[in-house]
């Protein structure tokens, strides 16, 4: 059974930037942020979903694989944001006493806006699927569409675990597994 990809790989390579061989796609987003405005025709099998809707979505089928074919930019970021909800969900299930969703909204918040590692640094753990940013202002643009996913990421993650206001065994499972044996 092969992994699951991305609607928005069939997006129109003039309707999206690119940064990196990753794609900035649209999302919707309550905090601020250079996220681009939504697309004029989004893939008809992401109707209604943004990438990090996907993302979340696709995660957990997702991180049974340890092998993932790429087939565009949009791929690379459904990685990156993967990636990243299973650092989050780390972070949840590494407490030794379950935190309360307050505290883990303070937890995850600051993960998303910490220092990380953009491709083409020394310490980004998929430099070699990653192109480089092309100049400093570039990455910097990078940066910050990343920041901005990340913190939306967190929230909506913050919302899915947890119910009751405990965190799901059915989400925090999933911290064993390392999708393409890879980790933040």
């Amino acid at each position: 059974m092969p992994a699951y990809h991305s609607a928005y790989n069939d997006v129109p390579t003039e309707e999206v930037a690119t940064i990196a061989s990753l794609s900035i796609l649209p999302f919707r987003s309550k905090i601020r942020g250079p996220a681009p405005p939504p697309l004029a025709n989004p893939p008809p099998e992401a109707e209604g979903l943004d990438i990090i809707d996907e993302a979340l979505d696709l995660f957990r089928p997702n991180s049974l694989f340890r092998n993932f074919e790429i087939k565009g930019g949009a791929d690379r970021l459904l990685i990156y944001f993967i990636l990243f909800i299973s650092q989050c969900l780390s972070i949840i299930a590494g407490s030794r006493v379950p935190l309360s969703q307050a505290e883990a909204i303070k937890q995850l918040s600051t993960t998303a806006v910490d220092q990380f590692h953009l491709p083409g640094d020394a310490g980004f753990p998929l430099n070699n699927l990653y192109a480089a940013p092309a100049n400093r202002m570039e990455a910097d643009q990078l940066r910050a569409y990343l920041v901005q996913a990340r913190q939306e990421i967190a929230t909506r993650l913050i919302e899915r675990v947890y119910v009751n206001g405990q965190p799901s065994k059915f989400w925090l499972a999933f911290t064993k597994r390392k999708f393409m044996g890879k980790t933040l």
